[in-house]
């Protein structure tokens, strides 16, 4: 019998079938590790392929990044990982790579200048067709590559559950690839309901990709701030890192009110939300 709450004595085949299973749940459910960076590129692509096409981007980051965490805690290699105050640094520096991801975005076709081979790495508006190009989608890959490195309840399972029980060395990183592929389907569907939902707005072509871009940048730039500041004051104040409220649902990232969820509300419904209602008000005063 498969317990995804409390998986215990796996077997080979349970283990695997488990962890995809728990980057299903991940993917499918708010967390601040995937949900604020696959709306904000989501709604940057302004349609249902270029959504799908970003948390395909972003999932593909995070699963690499799952595959080689799985791999080193096959070896014993990953408890710097379960440490409190690993989380709290990868909330700074996703927040730092947000923040600048959304000043680049919300920038582009003006003068910018960044370290040289990040500006040639990075298109530009004079070679990506202008400001009305989709969000670069390049960007939500690194982001997911950084965004693995956070933990929590399922990558607790996955480090300390279901890979070390892996039969070989060869198999180690496997579990770290079903759990990220997982994650990759519900992401991809998630990331193509934002986009749809965009592209099916009775909007110009010019105006959606005003507020894709709009939404987007805001939403990174402003999210990624939210997120640093967040992570310093866990850093701190330990203790907000471990504040939590049970809400009694027996669904990982349900169960309780934390500042996780709250990260989550706070940047998807809080910037994202606003920034769509302005955007959408800017588009039909401006009558783009």
């Amino acid at each position: 019998m498969i317990n995804l709450w409390n998986p215990q004595h796996l077997s080979l085949a349970i283990g695997l079938i488990t962890a995809c299973l728990l980057g299903v749940i991940h993917g499918i459910t708010p967390d601040e590790h995937t949900w604020p960076i696959t709306f904000s590129y989501s709604i940057g692509s302004y349609s249902s392929k270029g959504g799908m096409l970003a948390g395909f981007f972003f999932s593909l980051g995070f699963t690499l990044q799952r595959a080689i965490g799985s791999e080193l805690s096959y070896f014993a290699l990953a408890g710097f990982l379960m440490h409190g105050y690993v989380e709290n640094i990868v909330y700074i520096i996703v927040g730092l790579v947000m923040a600048c991801s959304g000043w680049y975005i919300l920038m582009r076709g003006h003068s910018i200048h960044l370290i040289p081979w990040v500006d040639k790495w990075l298109p530009h508006a004079s070679h990506a067709g202008g400001m009305d190009a989709p969000v670069p989608l390049r960007l939500a890959f690194v982001h997911g590559m950084i965004a693995g490195w956070g933990t929590g309840a399922f990558a607790t399972i996955l480090y300390t559950v279901i890979a070390p029980t892996m039969p070989s060395a060869w198999l180690g990183f496997v579990p770290g690839v079903l759990f990220g592929i997982g994650t990759l389907f519900m992401q991809m569907t998630i990331g193509a309901l934002f986009g749809w939902w965009l592209q099916r707005r009775q909007i110009s072509a010019a105006g959606k990709a005003f507020i894709g871009r709009y939404v987007s940048g805001n939403t990174l730039f402003y999210g990624g701030l939210l997120f640093v500041v967040a992570g310093g004051l866990a850093l701190i104040v330990p203790s907000l890192a471990e504040w939590s409220i049970n809400t009694g649902v027996h669904v990982h990232n349900l169960d309780a009110i934390n500042l996780g969820l709250v990260l989550v509300v706070a940047v998807v419904g809080g910037v994202g939300g606003v920034s769509m209602w302005r955007a959408m008000q800017m588009v039909t005063g401006k009558g783009i």
